[in-house]
């Protein structure tokens, strides 16, 4: 199968998730500025949200530019991913009307795992299909940055109900890393 619908339609539903995400915003009644302070921890959960959906959306695509042909089992494990991403606007919510409270937190946490977890699985099914000795097989190499973000939400969601703002710093740190572009696949295609 050609995979030209599967990253339209990927593209649509991250597209429809940074639009659910802002639309969270509450606005003011008032008019001048100190009306957004209350607004924070909105909008730095908001801001986390809308670097880690970049951030996937930047790598989805560099992975399948990668890719020549997928399978009926690539296209649910896709949709796997896109599931988890689809949580991503709820917990953004969640954890910024609460102000990073433990539970928000914990669950942000596990919507972070769940989808590098989903993207794994997606990531694994691909090179299958193209084999080990494809241009995304080698760019992925052995995916060292995939495992230490797994270990970081998982330290994080173990840590969120003594230490939440550890738990903040993880993902912080997670989406720091992967900020920075991953130019593996990139210097395989040239």
């Amino acid at each position: 199968m050609h995979k030209g619908r599967l990253e339209a339609f990927s593209d649509g539903v991250i597209a429809i998730i940074i639009t659910i995400m802002v639309l969270e915003f509450k606005v003011p009644h008032e008019t001048d500025l100190s009306a957004l302070l209350p607004l924070w921890h909105i909008f730095l959960s908001y801001i986390l949200s809308f670097i880690y959906v970049g951030i996937y959306w930047n790598n989805h695509h560099h992975m399948l530019q990668a890719t020549n042909k997928i399978s009926g089992g690539i296209l649910w494990a896709n949709l796997h991913l896109l599931f988890w991403l689809s949580l991503v606007p709820f917990c953004t919510a969640w954890l910024g009307e609460n102000q990073f409270a433990d539970g928000p937190v914990a669950v942000y946490g596990v919507v972070l795992l769940m989808a590098a977890l989903a993207y794994t699985i997606l990531q694994n099914l691909l090179i299958n299909h193209h084999g080990k000795d494809s241009t995304l097989a080698k760019a992925i190499g052995s995916d060292r940055k995939g495992k230490i973000s797994m270990a970081c939400y998982v330290a994080g969601i173990l840590l969120s109900h003594t230490v939440p703002w550890f738990s903040c710093a993880l993902y912080v740190i997670v989406a720091a890393l992967w900020l920075v572009p991953d130019r593996r696949i990139e210097i395989h295609l040239n």
